[in-house]
């Protein structure tokens, strides 16, 4: 069997040499912050169990609407990913999931895993929030618009706020 203290040191570790802010926590468990492009931040908890690490990501709140659609996308999404998987909790948030034994943790699975959970997390953010949020996106947008409030945090999506509907 093997020691889970072990494998929450070689965690420890790999964190501090890759210079990723981390916060310890009991159990022991991991909370690392991922910076991203799309998604500025990803928080992700490593969680050392007796037989397994388990991975958990916030990537995104509950989608406002289309939520087949968003969830149908996700589960696409699963069939090509390494170490995680999208799912939702009990209030429909968006997370990015997984569970590795903790024969198979070392620094290159470590650092596998949190570049998968990165790469999918960044890439994703975007496309959610089009498909879960374009309404509210809209309404803010043209808010800010209608009092000459800045829009820097919805450039991302101008070219589907400044003309709605021909998408």
């Amino acid at each position: 069997m093997i020691d889970k203290t072990a494998v929450a040191a070689a965690i420890r570790t790999y964190l501090r040499k890759s210079e990723i802010e981390f916060e310890e926590i009991a159990g022991p468990t991991f909370v690392a912050t991922l910076p991203g492009v799309k998604k500025l931040k990803t928080n992700v908890a490593l969680a050392v169990g007796t037989h397994a690490v388990s991975i958990s990501a916030f990537v995104a709140r509950c989608p406002e609407e289309n939520n087949d659609s968003v969830h149908e996308w996700l589960l696409e999404k699963n069939r090509r990913m390494y170490g995680v998987a999208f799912s939702i909790d009990q209030y429909g948030d968006i997370y990015l999931t997984g569970r590795v034994s903790l024969k198979a943790i070392d620094e290159e699975e470590l650092d596998r895993l949190l570049g998968s959970v990165l790469e999918y997390s960044d890439e994703s953010f975007n496309p959610i929030l089009e498909m879960g949020f374009l309404s509210a996106m809209q309404r803010e947008w043209n808010w800010r618009i209608s009092r000459g409030e800045p829009t820097f945090n919805l450039e991302a999506w101008r070219h589907l706020l400044e003309h709605p509907g021909e998408q």
